[in-house]
């Protein structure tokens, strides 16, 4: 019998199957957390959204002090290509949540945008929570 891996998530407190996309996620928690100062308890995993009569899940949204949605993160698995395709999932999603900020990953890269007046523009830097 083969036995499964898991990993702890922070966010729903619970260990999850580790698997590559997961990994990727829990990573990118890591980030957020350590990396750009948010707090645990300002995220959520795995968050149902609703769209056009479709259910959908969020790998990871941020929220800001008055519990709006700020960010949204799209995990993806190391070997796929964060192209167009994963973009347009991210702003599928933002049409519900309205955030500020899209971030796309596969763990080897990782792609920050920031809505402005004039539309959607790449980041080069990650903005501190604080910040945000």
């Amino acid at each position: 019998m083969i036995q499964e891996e898991y990993i702890w998530d922070p966010l729903r407190k619970k260990s999850v199957r580790n698997t590559p996309e997961e990994a990727v996620r829990q990573w990118f928690i890591s980030v957020l957390h350590e990396g750009m100062h948010v707090p645990e308890h300002m995220m959520g995993s795995e968050v149902s959204i609703s769209h056009a009569g479709k259910q959908y899940r969020a790998d990871i949204v941020v929220y800001g002090r008055s519990a709006q949605p700020l960010m949204v993160v799209e995990c993806k698995r190391p070997e796929v290509q964060l192209d167009q395709a994963v973009v347009d999932q991210a702003l599928r999603y933002n049409n519900e949540l309205n955030v500020k900020y899209i971030a796309i990953t596969n763990g080897a890269k990782t792609f920050m945008f920031e809505r402005t007046a004039d539309g959607w523009q790449f980041m080069q830097k990650a903005p501190m929570w604080e910040e945000m």
